[in-house]
């Protein structure tokens, strides 16, 4: 299906408008450590992108090179990728997370000519995964390292005259997914499937230049990417960047946003800061009195740093209708979204206002979205599906039909409203011993309600009952260190999976929770840089040991 897209809609003829139109407007606001923060006018990113752009083209690669950026989310890496697209080339964003071998695979993959290293916490372990002899730049923030940097490049080089555009349908950039099944795959992207997707997305949801983000989740993942650099580009709103975990909360209420994106997970741990400070009953209290009511909630979110949000969303996993109620109580309508990097993450979102708790609401204007009848599996196709995976056709058939059908790997089901539900992954459901087959999915999504579970895997075939294997976050973890909080988070634990097993179908309720000993990182290859669980790492680690774990006749079984 071809993008209908206007060239003035385009990413660099963007640029060049707020650069000409509004170039002493501050757009980016970056923490330099210390306490200082840097601000960015257009007019400082137009001529930094303009100086690095002109070095790029300068070093003579052919056109449509692929140029690798591995950074924490920046004001340079935005500016980074301006520039590798003024120059003619395609970007390659690598999660800041990611393994040497990792790295290794995807810039070879790639056949990336050069990378940018910028804001990093585990650099000196990182860099053996870069091949001898590929040229490196230094952003600003990044780790000492014998490499030109940002800086005295942009400082010695004129900057790129005139205003060189890409077209829609050219190759924009190659995003590696977070490969839960195995190698990563390159996404490709063009220009156009950026720009409608970041439409489709506005015509929802009414971001304007006027507008405040917050950027934290990884750039290279494909929400922040569209959300946040696109709509940059698209309404010249103004983007603040995150220091550090830290300093998290101060960064955002420095910013106070008016829009806000985040997973579950986070949406739920605000809650539960707020509750630490004051009990629930308390609150529920005082928010069912009339004239308290919004004060009181006003001081709750304005000591989030969310008193000014307008838009908040949340995706990649469901968010519990009781979450949705409490935020809805304090004036905060969350917006559910779903999407994924084969169709720069523009699908189906709930209206502002208008929630649907336990869907993903309704296709964006100008996607379309059907279910295969043999496996229920989601279809959707739209202007802004990916042009394939790079160098891989035969995966590319398998997803991507010849009329434009993107095969999601998700399994739905849509209600008389048309708003979509996801049940699980088609490759993820399993069969018991009893022969009945278990969607794992929508049981995690309820596990991970409780404060102590930071991941999770529900897994069993051919065992007689799921079980789940659960990962305690680091303060649990601490807690159950002491043989009393031990015991307590015991019978916490047991109580959410019998309540959880009150809702399930019989052949679906577990056996057992598991709290694992080792955590789930990207170094051993546990899970995904976005978190996700890597299902058949979990069954190589874990599988010989589940019909012990069963035997022991116990709701809670701590891992040896």
């Amino acid at each position: 299906m071809k993008s209908i897209v206007e060239p003035g809609e385009l990413q660099l003829q963007r640029l060049y408008h707020w650069e000409r139109t509004a170039p002493d407007r501050v757009v980016l606001t970056q923490p330099m450590g210390g306490g200082v923060v840097r601000e960015f006018t257009w007019r400082e990113v137009a001529d930094e992108t303009r100086r690095m752009a002109a070095h790029l083209k300068g070093l003579g690669f052919e056109a449509g090179s692929r140029i690798a950026l591995l950074s924490k989310n920046t004001a340079h890496w935005l500016i980074a990728d301006f520039a590798i697209w003024m120059a003619g080339y395609v970007s390659v964003p690598l999660y800041p997370t990611l393994a040497p071998s990792t790295i290794r695979q995807i810039l070879e993959h790639s056949e990336a000519k050069l990378l940018f290293v910028g804001k990093l916490d585990g650099w000196d372990h990182m860099k053996e995964g870069v091949p001898p002899g590929l040229p490196c730049i230094r952003l600003p923030l990044a780790p000492e390292e014998a490499h030109p940097t940002w800086d005295s490049i942009v400082a010695a080089t004129p900057p790129l005259p005139g205003n060189p555009v890409r077209s829609g349908d050219e190759l924009c950039t190659i995003m590696y997914t977070s490969g839960t099944t195995g190698m990563p795959k390159g996404v490709m992207h063009s220009f156009a499937t950026f720009a409608w997707s970041i439409g489709a997305v506005r015509r929802r949801l009414h971001i304007n230049e006027r507008a405040r983000i917050l950027s934290y989740l990884p750039l290279s993942h494909v929400a922040e990417r569209t959300l946040v650099e696109h709509g940059l580009l698209i309404s010249g709103m103004h983007v603040y960047f995150s220091d550090s975990l830290d300093t998290f909360a101060e960064d955002l209420r420095r910013a106070r946003p008016t829009v806000f994106f985040s997973v579950p997970r986070l949406w739920v741990k605000f809650q539960q800061g707020v509750l630490a400070k004051m009990p629930a009953a308390k609150l529920d209290r005082l928010l069912g009195i009339p004239v308290l009511r919004r004060i009181v909630a006003k001081k709750v979110l304005a000591g989030l740093g969310l008193d000014q949000c307008e838009v908040a969303a949340g995706g990649a996993a469901p968010m519990p209708a009781e979450l949705l109620n409490w935020y809805h109580r304090l004036g905060l309508d969350l917006v559910e979204v779903y999407g994924m990097t084969e169709n720069c993450g523009v699908s189906h979102a709930t209206r502002p206002g208008v929630p649907r708790p336990g869907t993903v609401g309704v296709p964006y204007d100008g996607v379309e979205s059907r279910l295969d009848p043999q496996t229920q599996e989601i279809l959707v196709r739209s202007p802004g599906n990916m042009l394939g995976y790079f160098r891989q056709p035969e995966l590319t058939r398998e997803v991507l039909s010849d009329d434009g059908w993107l095969r999601t790997g998700d399994k739905g089901e849509i209600d008389a409203e048309g708003n979509l539900r996801i049940v699980g992954r088609v490759k993820d459901l399993f069969k018991t011993g009893k022969g009945k087959y278990v969607a794992p999915a929508p049981i995690e999504d309820r596990l991970v309600t409780h404060t102590a579970i930071e991941a999770c895997c529900v897994t069993g075939a051919s065992l007689g009952q799921p079980v789940a294997l659960v990962m305690l976050n680091v303060d649990a973890a601490r807690r159950a260190e002491d043989p009393t909080g031990r015991r307590t988070l015991e019978e916490s634990l047991a109580a959410h999976m019998q309540g959880i097993n009150q809702s399930l179908d019989p052949h679906e309720r577990l056996d057992c929770l598991v709290v694992v000993a080792e955590s789930w990182t990207v170094d051993n290859d546990l899970v995904t840089p976005t978190l996700k669980v890597k299902r058949n790492r979990i069954e190589a680690v874990y599988a010989r040991n589940y019909e012990r774990w069963v035997s022991e006749r116990r709701a809670v079984v701590w891992e040896r």
